[in-house]
């Protein structure tokens, strides 16, 4: 069967920002922006843009719950939120695709928390759990409108043509007056939730960790919160223009919105093929283009942070091996340095191929939560992570992205992302620690990584 009247290029100009045409759904529940925010990074291409679900699955507190939207339909189950999440996703898939070299063609779109690795491992429960979203958010998407910044292209994805979504939407866009969004401002200064003393005492716990042989490595970050007044959409668009990271989102619900604006993959799938790009090793801008390239040489010849970075490949070989045929997984690049506009990072590549009784979802679960933003081994470095901070990381270092039809996925590793919800908003900033770290210098480096984020968002 011929599917192409199911995808159909739009005549929109190709120099429109995808966000502008996004803005007139994005305080809509349910309004989804995958973004590639027009970075200058080798995958940095392609922008999706979702609103109105067809269904709504969360999970929280061991019980996930599924909305037909259309039907008014809720059921709920104790099942693995992944198998839940499986189930649903192929109830829903239509009965012939999209044939379709663009990247999503309809399937399941959402975020992944950190928490939600409770519902994989048994982990202690001592951090304050003080925000309150589903550990699983997906809705499952029919339609889309896409974007190719490489050819400088749209596309409309519809499974459901007759009901001119895509078409309200730009008649929308069409009539709107263009006006910018209610603004964002913080009404009280950033509050860390660890004092440089209390980081401090948390660093020597890791290195006596260390030592006592419990890990090779341990994350530990910081959280910043905020009072806010006005739309989380604007706070997104000033992000994004400061940070152009190629893995952004956006995400409305009912009650909280999450701005990621990350540098960093998680895991994708493209015809049963793998691919995992994990950061681990990070160094400040120079002020100059001198200090610039040395700062540059210096990540690049760091024995400390080609130690890190290895311990975080062999991690994610191991992971992805669970669900990857046998002497599939490779390592195509290691130590490659990727440059943003406030830091210097450290990536490397692990690729591999599912085996045939395998899917994205099987390969999520194995690798989550991703092993560049825990420790090694990830099991007890998540204990020790449990034990050390404050309160429970939420979105931060878990993952959002897609998991379409045909079975290909791309996901995000959720730092520098934000959560504004019930007139708070939080932020964290963190990195590994080894036996060998210097406390002040891992001190500095989780702002360094928020160096556009928290100024951007200061209070005036």
């Amino acid at each position: 069967m011929n599917n192409s009247h199911f995808i159909s290029q739009l005549e929109l100009p190709s120099d429109l920002d995808s966000a502008l045409l996004f803005s007139v759904v994005a305080d809509e529940n349910g309004a989804i922006f995958l973004d590639s925010a027009n970075a200058e990074h080798q995958h940095s291409r392609y922008d999706i843009l979702l609103s109105a679900p067809l269904a709504r699955l969360t999970y929280k507190n061991g019980i996930t719950q599924t909305k037909l939207l259309q039907g008014l339909y809720t059921s709920e189950s104790q099942d693995d939120p992944f198998k839940v999440a499986r189930r649903l996703h192929a109830e829903l898939m239509p009965k012939s695709l999209v044939e379709t070299d663009l990247p999503f063609a309809g399937g399941s779109v959402g975020w992944f928390t950190y928490d939600l690795a409770r519902a994989i491992e048994n982990l202690p429960e001592t951090a304050q759990a003080d925000i309150n979203l589903p550990d699983m958010m997906l809705g499952i998407y029919d339609w889309a409108i896409i974007k190719d910044n490489k050819t400088k292209t749209w596309f409309a994805l519809d499974y459901q043509p007759k009901l001119k979504r895509v078409e309200r939407w730009l008649q929308k866009f069409e009539q709107s007056t263009a006006q910018p969004a209610e603004t964002f401002a913080l009404t009280s200064d950033w509050q860390a939730n660890m004092s440089e003393a209390d980081y401090r005492d948390k660093f020597e716990q890791v290195k006596k960790y260390l030592h006592q042989g419990d890990c090779y490595q341990i994350n530990l970050a910081q959280r910043f919160t905020a009072s806010f007044q006005g739309n989380a959409w604007s706070a997104y668009l000033k992000l994004r223009e400061r940070n152009k990271a190629p893995f952004s989102a956006f995400l409305r619900t009912e009650n909280a919105s999450v701005i990621s604006i990350s540098p960093e993959r998680f895991l994708q799938v493209t015809n049963q093929k793998v691919e995992t790009n994990p950061i681990k090793g990070t160094i400040a801008r120079g002020q100059s283009l001198k200090q610039d390239n040395l700062h540059k040489a210096k990540l690049k010849d760091s024995q400390k942070d080609r130690s890190e970075n290895l311990m975080i490949v062999d991690l994610l070989r191991n992971d992805i091996s669970k669900v990857c045929q046998a002497g599939s997984v490779r390592v195509p690049k290691l130590f490659d340095i990727e440059s943003f506009p406030s830091v210097h990072h450290m990536v490397s590549t692990i690729t591999g191929e599912l085996k045939d009784d395998k899917n994205a979802f099987d390969l999520l679960r194995a690798c989550f939560p991703g092993g560049s933003i825990t420790g090694a081994p990830k099991i007890r470095a998540m204990q020790i992570i449990e034990e050390l901070e404050p309160h429970r990381r939420s979105i931060y270092c878990g993952a959002i992205g897609f998991i379409d039809w045909r079975g290909n996925m791309d996901t995000n590793i959720t730092i520098r992302t934000l959560v504004a919800k019930e007139n708070k908003v939080h932020c964290w900033g963190g990195g590994g620690l080894v036996y060998d770290s210097n406390c002040l210098s891992e001190y500095n480096e989780t702002f360094d990584k928020l160096s556009q984020i928290l100024p951007v968002l200061k209070r005036n």
